[in-house]
């Protein structure tokens, strides 16, 4: 449509129901009168791409690094302003994307670290809710320590119940056993964390089902994406 800028382009799919909450989130969050006024977006639910967590801890050597940046390839060909990544995990493989296409990529690591920094200014320790991969990349670690913040992930016990929510429950489409992710929480701050991450989709998509961001100790990562997308194609933020 003449006047309207270039749609954005969703390298989706990791996971699905995460890139299906991402645009309900993104719909939702976009101060917008009738349809005319969302935002246009081309989302390539790409599901097949090799998971990613395997990958990180050599469990698979199956990388998506290739195939993530090809799909930016192909989004990039229907001409998208720039790219987003609905999935944590997925950013430990941002330079083969970016390397890719000459495209911006708007990070969900980077909006997430400049909105808990907004949350709590002067913040010296952040806890890290997120996929083993992602812990395990130091992608959030290597972000908040370049800004002089420290990242608290939970011990291996606690990571074992975070990784249940993720695939055993949220990704398998079982009901969430959400006090055990509270507990996680808990020990997080009792440690020193005054803000704790939702650093994995999956867990945006707790979030949102069970209204985790009333609770002021969180910031999820997905939330502050559908935000920056928001904001980034020119609409504004309901």
């Amino acid at each position: 449509m003449s006047g309207r800028p270039a749609p954005v382009g969703v390298i989706g799919g990791v996971g699905p129901l995460a890139t299906a909450y991402f645009l309900q989130l993104v719909v939702r969050l976009t101060d917008a009168d009738r349809d005319q006024d969302h935002l246009d977006m081309i989302v390539f639910d790409h599901a097949g791409i090799p998971d990613r967590t395997e990958f990180v801890l050599r469990r698979s050597s199956e990388d998506p690094g290739p195939v993530l940046a090809d799909d930016a390839r192909r989004l990039a060909r229907f001409g998208v302003s720039f790219l987003v990544m609905p999935c944590n995990t997925a950013h430990y493989f941002t330079q083969q994307v970016v390397d890719a296409v000459e495209v911006p990529l708007v990070s969900i690591i980077d909006t997430t670290v400049e909105a808990v920094r907004r949350r709590a200014p002067g913040l010296a320790k952040v806890g890290l809710l997120a996929t083993a991969g992602t812990a395990a990349s130091g992608v959030y670690q290597d972000a908040f320590a370049a800004v002089g913040v420290e990242t608290l992930v939970p011990d291996d016990a606690d990571q074992a119940v975070v990784n249940a929510v993720i695939y055993d429950q949220v990704k398998a489409g079982r009901p969430v056993d959400l006090g055990s992710l509270r507990g996680v929480t808990e020990r997080l701050v009792a440690r020193g964390a005054a803000v704790v991450v939702l650093g994995c989709t999956e867990l945006s998509v707790v979030a949102a089902d069970h209204d985790l961001l009333d609770e002021p100790v969180y910031v999820d990562s997905m939330d502050q994406l559908a935000r920056a997308t928001i904001e980034r194609s020119g609409h504004r933020v309901r």
